[in-house]
């Protein structure tokens, strides 16, 4: 059997190019991920050693489902769950932007001053000690909200633009001069505990590539470079991409019809002038869908055909018309929300797994009368984004391993000195972190040097003990096990998270022990929204569009398509801008094509939102459909036996 069989004259064409740059456009459901792994599998066939391979996605679900499908197709194993990266691996790196980033900062960041065993800090974490440094400065945090500070931060970063670029162009300004000041104890402070936030992961590396002796490296390690998801890149990820494939085989996909991601830095210049960027690119273009049905695709061909800022491309498909979309108009928020769960209701009565159903919405507001019509109806749902690593216990578990590793982290070691409860209290953790232990009762200076004693039992641990077996290590000798073992029953069930990470950390066990350790907490620092979906069991899910995107779902409901909402108007704006329309646009095509068998679109007459009881119009992404594909709902929800007043 041949290799690229299975694909498509144009899946095919991708697959056999190797040399000089590659743009495929991929449209939804026309096989990217089949036809990236098999031009993987094509470059290994003609003679380039895998580890000189490179494939960057941007969500862990992504990497995972792209890794196991090129360990198939070479013959390495199937396993569904081992990790991406490693030193010693003779296989391709699959990894998303920041893991790789955390990879090459932990193999070179010491030209840069940052040590192999720094820690990552997820988002709270960072927002804590942005917190910290508008109370050091005595600056008033309601002027200076640190949720904004911190966006502001980030976005800078994702710009390339560093605290000592941004303050030298504050000048007088009165907020950014303010802001300069708390991003530099900010980054005094990530310093201290020998820290990076997420965006530091890419915006560090990218420092460190300019260094040209590290970015040689890195070119000559990986000749061949992949970049999924294209469109969805900022200016930090554009030149980490374009550093790495200075030799100018590179590959990038994506589909400038889905840029949804404006807010968070992403540029669509970046796909749409690609061919510029790299002269000499071959473009392949792929438009047959092998998701979803005709009436779906005609929908989302009608509505994305009317923004100007594109590539031009129709989607087609060998399957059948399938069913027309329905419309239902509901009378308020309520109204809409019983239709969904009694129609969700009907599909599992007739055999329609939980599952294969979505709930989406534009805003996360709308999820509250959703959820609460499809409990009155006894269907189980999961809502994305409850993720296994933000539990407690787990988190304390990776905060005890970080600690160890890392002692300059006091993050991590004010989170665990208490845990279990030692009797360690503020005042103690305070002078003990200042250096002030000799203030200290001799009793607490013993229960401190007791915690320190683990700390260093823990360390050592870590580089003898394979993953798995280190976090038991660590439940145990923590006190974890003891504590949760003779408490509640909610304890014993925070136990068996605690335990289930052990379970996840097997799959490090090939590697090295401390790059396996490293690859552990890498992946936790890294783990996405769609990461939640694996252990949501038989379900239905509910979700925003934007973190609908790259999945797909046999039934798709897309609520509260009203005018304003979807499209959205910003509180306070009077319009929405050509730009902003535009993205709304590609947003709802992004909802559509989720969808494989069947789309319901709703919205509601009226609409309380903020505490505020709205007429709504329907949404003119409606009228943007072909009226023939759509099938009005007649069907009442409670709306026929509204009261109504009349004055």
């Amino acid at each position: 059997m041949n290799h690229l069989d299975g694909l498509n004259e144009r899946q095919r064409a991708a697959a056999l190019h190797k040399d000089g740059p590659l743009l495929i456009i991929a449209g939804a459901g026309t096989g990217k991920t089949k036809t990236l792994t098999h031009r993987i599998m094509n470059l290994v066939k003609e003679g380039v050693p895998p580890m000189e391979i490179l494939a960057i996605t941007f969500t862990n679900k992504a990497a995972n489902e792209m890794a196991v499908r090129v360990r198939t197709l070479l013959g390495t194993g199937t396993t569904r769950h081992f990790p991406l990266q490693s030193t010693r691996s003779n296989a391709p790196f699959i990894g998303t932007f920041h893991s790789l980033g955390a990879f090459i900062m932990r193999e070179s960041g010491e030209a840069i001053g940052m040590p192999r065993a720094f820690s990552i800090l997820d988002k709270r974490e960072s927002l804590s000690l942005v917190k910290e440094a508008i109370k050091e400065r005595g600056i008033d945090p309601k002027q200076f909200v640190p949720e904004r500070i911190s966006t502001i931060i980030s976005k800078n970063k994702g710009e390339l633009i560093s605290v000592e670029e941004y303050a030298a162009g504050a000048g007088n300004n009165y907020f950014p001069a303010i802001l300069s000041t708390i991003w530099l104890a900010y980054e005094k402070k990530l310093s201290e505990h020998k820290a990076v936030d997420f965006d530091d992961l890419i915006a560090k590396t990218v420092t460190l590539l300019r260094k040209n002796e590290t970015a040689r490296h890195y070119q000559n390690k990986w000749k061949y470079v992949h970049i999924d998801e294209y469109q969805d890149t900022n200016t930090a990820q554009y030149e980490l991409a374009r550093i790495l494939a200075a030799a100018g085989n590179i590959c990038v996909v994506g589909d400038a019809d889905q840029n949804i991601y404006s807010w968070r830095g992403a540029k669509i210049r970046n796909i749409l002038n690609f061919e510029k960027d790299y002269p000499g690119t071959t473009t392949v273009l792929l438009e047959e869908n092998y998701r979803s049905t005709r009436t779906i695709l005609a929908a989302a061909n009608d509505v994305i055909k009317k923004n100007k800022h594109r590539k031009e491309k129709n989607l087609f498909t060998k399957n059948t018309d399938g069913e027309k979309i329905t419309l239902y108009e509901g009378y308020d928020e309520g109204d809409e929300s019983l239709f969904v769960a009694r129609k969700i209701a009907e599909l599992v009565r007739g055999g329609t797994v939980p599952k294969d159903i979505a709930v989406l919405y534009r805003a996360n507001f709308q999820s509250r009368v959703l959820e609460e019509a499809l409990i009155e109806h006894s269907l189980p749902y999961q809502i994305l984004g409850i993720k296994f690593f933000e539990r407690k216990e787990v988190k304390d578990v990776l905060a005890f391993i970080r600690a160890a590793r890392n002692p300059d982290n006091t993050i991590d070691i004010k989170r665990v000195i208490n845990v279990p409860p030692r009797g360690i209290g503020k005042i103690t953790i305070e002078r003990t972190l200042s250096g002030n232990k000799d203030k200290l009762s001799p009793a607490l200076r013993e229960k401190v040097a007791r915690f320190e004693t683990l700390l260093t039992a823990l360390r050592e641990a870590s580089t003898k003990l394979k993953p798995s077996e280190f976090i038991k290590f660590v439940i145990k000798e923590s006190g974890m096990e003891k504590y949760f073992a003779t408490g509640t029953e909610d304890d014993k069930e925070r136990l068996e998270n605690a335990r289930e990470l052990a379970t996840l950390a097997v799959k490090y066990d090939v590697l090295p022990v401390e790059e396996g350790v490293e690859n552990l907490l890498a992946d936790a620092a890294l783990v996405s929204d769609q990461d939640s979906l694996e252990n949501g069991g038989n379900a239905v899910r509910l979700m925003t569009v934007h973190a609908s995107k790259g999945l797909e779902f046999p039934y798709v409901f897309i609520t509260g398509m009203e005018q304003d909402l979807f499209p959205h108007k910003k509180i306070g704006e009077s319009f929405v801008s050509e730009e902003e329309g535009e993205e709304e646009r590609r947003l709802f095509y992004v909802a559509l094509t989720r969808a494989e068998k069947k789309i319901f679109l709703s919205y509601a007459s009226f609409r309380t939102i903020f505490g505020s009881r709205q007429v709504n119009a329907p949404s003119e992404f409606i009228t943007d459909i072909d009226e023939t594909l759509i099938e009005p709902d007649q069907g009442a929800g409670y709306a026929d036996t509204a009261t109504v007043y009349l004055e």
